[in-house]
């Protein structure tokens, strides 16, 4: 950990950010998987700015409690010898591993869960409306979301005891293998299968947007692909076909999503008043008015 605090945390967290996001956004101009929509100004906006506050929502809780991130948990866990890897005096990087695999695991435990508990999915809900799939798609989740998956984080280092360090190597790996599987990138298919036996990668991630529910509710690993396989979870092609699929939510197969208000408000709205808005919106439209 002192080399981490030597460099900075939040530095090194934002700088792999920003360095994997540009990557994936210059190799999606450079080799794309699929056409990208009209809307693309408007969406990118839109995830930004969630995102952006998504931020600003997990500063404010790190503002009226501590410890708040995942990180400062480990490092408090640890001065007060709390958590299972905290009680045995086992190689650090066996430590670090075993933790950094333990919590992929809770991640992928948290996406089934987000899925199966309706309260849960009208909050993941705003991820899959995003109407197409690229790079912006790994980060727009609802800020309650990511303050919920905060605590669930929290929580298990706590029990884990896992090491700062790992959770701070997991916590990059996460956020970038999420931003590769989400990208609009195309894989020569032979290394799209290589890679996939250990990562998941764009167009096995990409099933898990499909409209049809069958479909979306597989393929729910971020970083190792081996849990969906594991669980039984596992989708290997959409039934339409990767450049024909339709990605997004049937109800909500509109400009809605691209709308920062919209995409805020919407666990919060029945949701036969959204059906009920969008048909209103679609009838307005095909009527010219």
């Amino acid at each position: 950990m002192d080399t981490l605090n030597a460099i900075g945390e939040a530095p090194l967290r934002l700088g792999a950010f920003i360095g994997i996001f540009v990557a994936m956004a210059l190799l999606e101009l450079a080799i794309p998987r699929r056409k990208s929509g009209t809307r693309k100004q408007a969406r990118w906006f839109t995830n930004l700015m969630i995102a952006g506050i998504d931020s600003l929502v997990l500063r404010l809780m790190a503002m009226l409690a501590v410890p708040i991130a995942a990180v400062a948990a480990a490092a408090w866990a640890q001065t007060r010898g709390w958590g299972v890897l905290n009680w045995l005096d086992w190689p650090d990087w066996l430590e670090v591993m075993i933790a950094m695999i333990v919590l992929d695991l809770a991640i992928y435990g948290q996406h089934v869960a987000s899925h199966k508990i309706p309260l849960l999915w009208r909050l993941h809900k705003v991820h899959h409306t995003d109407v197409e799939f690229d790079v912006t798609t790994a980060i727009r989740f609802h800020p309650v979301e990511i303050a919920l998956s905060m605590l669930w984080k929290i929580a298990i280092v706590l029990i884990l005891g896992a090491p700062p360090l790992a959770v701070v190597l997991f916590e990059i790996t996460l956020n970038g293998c999420a931003m590769f599987n989400h990208a609009n990138i195309t894989l020569a298919q032979w290394l799209d299968r290589a890679v996939r036996m250990v990562i998941v990668t764009p167009d096995m991630h990409r099933v898990h947007h499909s409209i049809y529910r069958v479909e979306h509710d597989t393929n729910y690993g971020f970083n190792l692909s081996f849990w969906d396989r594991l669980f039984g979870t596992y989708t290997a092609q959409p039934r339409d076909g990767h450049l024909e699929m339709t990605i997004g939510q049937k109800d909500h197969l509109n400009d809605n999503p691209t709308r920062l208000g919209w995409s805020l408000r919407l666990p919060f709205v029945k949701a036969r008043a959204v059906a009920g808005g969008n048909a209103a919106r679609d009838q307005k439209n095909l009527s010219g008015k």
